[in-house]
């Protein structure tokens, strides 16, 4: 029997950092990592935020995963509360594990003369943790 590569699937808004990417292939033993194809991604960052339900929004993203996917399949997912609860609830019906980046943040405050204050952050990945350990 052929064994598949594993493959990190990547359901949030932002470019995975090298050092997450270092860290999926030793930490999750994965092979591939794939993106959402770039229509997908712009409808995972901008979900509509007057819509009261959002499941049947998410349709082409779980259809997506569904078809591209197979048990075992890692998947990160980051973002919209709620879209997120439904996707980690999808990626475990599919027998996939659904993951998320832990981060230390640091803020920097720059305090303007005018009174503004400037805010500057910086993330740190530091694990993937598996929702619902």
């Amino acid at each position: 029997m052929m064994q598949m590569d594993k493959q990190l699937f990547l359901i949030f808004n932002h470019r995975i950092t090298s050092i997450q990417q270092d860290d999926a292939r030793r930490s999750l033993a994965v092979d591939q990592i794939t993106d959402l194809p770039p229509d997908l991604k712009a409808m995972w960052r901008q979900i509509p935020p007057d819509l009261t339900g959002i499941d049947s929004y998410l349709e082409p993203i779980k259809r997506w995963l569904k078809e591209h996917s197979n048990k075992g399949d890692y998947v990160l997912i980051q973002g919209d509360f709620g879209a997120c609860f439904i996707m980690v609830n999808f990626a475990l019906e599919k027998r996939l594990i659904p993951v998320y980046s832990t981060t230390e943040r640091e803020a920097m405050e720059e305090h303007g003369d005018d009174g503004t204050i400037k805010l500057t952050h910086h993330f740190k990945h530091h694990v993937f943790r598996r929702y619902g350990v």
